[in-house]
């Protein structure tokens, strides 16, 4: 697989990683062996960066991923995970003590002495123009608790202001045929500050895989059903913000340029790795099928400038009035 520097953190990484939120919760059960038949499967395909967090079914998905570690110590993996969705969101609760304590706890489910990469967690705007949280972040790192520290933001101003400080690695923002605005600023930003971007929710929650249709219905303890109008998290975190007749509409204008022989998901994917600036792309996935699906976006070529075209077109008739100006 293909490998790109992970911005400031130095670390080679393969262009499509693994997101380990769904192995946690807020994708309907996944059990444990499944858990790590997906995680198992992503080694063996190459994956060689997993994107995990603290509040991922409260330690879950750190804890599996921590077996993983353990059974595969040679692999070289890159494990990220992220801090700071645990507690009322106001950024007073954003300071060097909370971080050691988040921190310790991360550690010991990972079962690792430094973190590769830590990120905050989608924090409230100000945190990130707080001097203070930047050097509680510079602290953790003089600690050796975490080797590198980056941003997991909502909003493109975020991403800009996060790009500015002189210490942050990455920037993780969702990027995908559905969200084209980071294009305009964030990405070049990133590129010319030497910033990793990590782009999440690829496949806008499952519409670009192409798999669903108007009588596609998800579980209660899924939060393609109980966040589309954002009632537990940001709304952008679900279909991408997307009305879900919308995307369908939108998939069923991209599949005829789909390349032969590839699936839907590929196609968004490698659109993804396509765009200057991007480090790696962390699709989910909740069965090593599926991992190896995700992985085969890496093995296509680039899409042609006319597949490109289609995209921003579709985007720019269907998705832009929709979502362009809130994220």
């Amino acid at each position: 697989m293909e490998k790109r520097t992970l911005g400031r953190t130095g670390r080679d990484v393969g262009v499509v990683g693994l997101g380990a939120w769904q192995l946690g919760g807020d994708w309907g059960e996944v059990d444990e062996s499944d858990a790590l038949a997906v995680l198992n499967s992503a080694v063996e395909g190459g994956v060689t960066f997993i994107d995990t967090a603290d509040v991922y079914g409260d330690g879950r998905s750190e804890r599996l991923v921590g077996q993983l570690l353990r059974q595969h110590p040679d692999a070289g993996l890159t494990v990220a995970t992220k801090m700071g969705r645990r507690v009322e969101q106001i950024p007073p609760n954003y300071n060097l003590d909370a971080f050691r304590a988040w921190n310790d706890r991360s550690r010991e489910n990972l079962g690792v002495d430094t973190i590769d990469l830590v990120q905050l967690h989608c924090p409230p705007t100000e945190v990130y123009s707080t001097d203070a949280v930047f050097d509680a972040l510079d602290t953790l790192v003089q600690e050796r608790r975490v080797a590198a520290y980056g941003v997991s933001v909502e909003t493109c101003a975020e991403a800009l202001t996060a790009i500015a400080r002189p210490n942050v690695a990455s920037v993780q923002i969702i990027l995908n045929a559905f969200r084209l605005k980071p294009l305009d600023e964030v990405l070049p930003a990133a590129e010319q500050a030497g910033v990793g971007i990590i782009a999440r929710v690829p496949l806008a929650s499952g519409l670009l895989s192409g798999k669903y249709d108007e009588n596609t219905t998800f579980g209660a303890d899924d939060h393609r059903n109980y966040n589309r109008r954002g009632e537990a998290f940001d709304v952008g975190e679900t279909f991408s913000g997307v009305d879900f007749g919308t995307g369908l509409e939108a998939v069923k204008r991209l599949i005829p340029v789909v390349p032969e022989g590839a699936t839907m998901a590929q196609f968004a994917l490698r659109w993804i790795l396509d765009q200057p600036g991007v480090s790696v792309v962390i699709p989910g996935a909740r069965n090593p099928e599926q991992v190896r699906g995700n992985l085969g976006a890496a093995a296509l070529a680039p899409l042609t400038e006319g597949q490109s075209k289609v995209v921003q077109t579709v985007y720019d008739e269907l998705i832009r009035p929709q979502i362009h100006d809130r994220w």
